[in-house]
């Protein structure tokens, strides 16, 4: 049977949408993957854009609360916050799970510069974020 994970951050709009996608295309045989944010959002541009670098179309998906989950009874294996340190106390905490993560990743939303800086500091996070989930699919979920 899947293991059932949920990546949750403040808008579900950057992080917790690259996990998703990158779990789910790393593991699909193993998980399901999920994400969700406290104050849903709007898909940020430059996380499609560089996603889409690297063969990931996440064009078509929409923003969800991490609310209505909980009020659907929905639960999980593994809960993983993806919120920036200084966010996460902001960062919810989901009833009924097994394991409860926290991967700091910084806010795309939150960067500042040119367009071409701001696109470089996601890729960044989209890089950090492939990374981490590669190395804890490794070592805790071969089983």
């Amino acid at each position: 049977m899947k293991k059932k994970v949920l990546f949750v951050c403040i808008h579900n709009s950057a992080r917790s949408q690259m996990a998703e996608a990158f779990l789910n295309q790393l593991a699909r045989d193993k998980f399901e993957a999920e994400s969700a944010g406290l104050e849903p959002g709007k898909l940020n541009p430059l996380v499609v854009k560089v996603m889409q670098e690297v063969g990931i179309d996440i064009s078509a998906n929409k923003t969800k609360s991490v609310f209505d989950f909980y009020k659907q009874g929905k639960l999980y294996d593994y809960v993983i916050t993806v919120c920036d340190e200084s966010q996460s106390e902001r960062c919810p905490v989901f009833p009924g799970v097994a394991k409860k993560l926290h991967w700091g990743f910084s806010d795309p939303s939150s960067f500042s510069g040119t367009d071409q800086e701001k696109l470089e500091k996601t890729r960044k996070v989209r890089d950090e974020i492939k990374m981490t989930l590669e190395e804890w699919f490794k070592t805790h979920c071969t089983e």
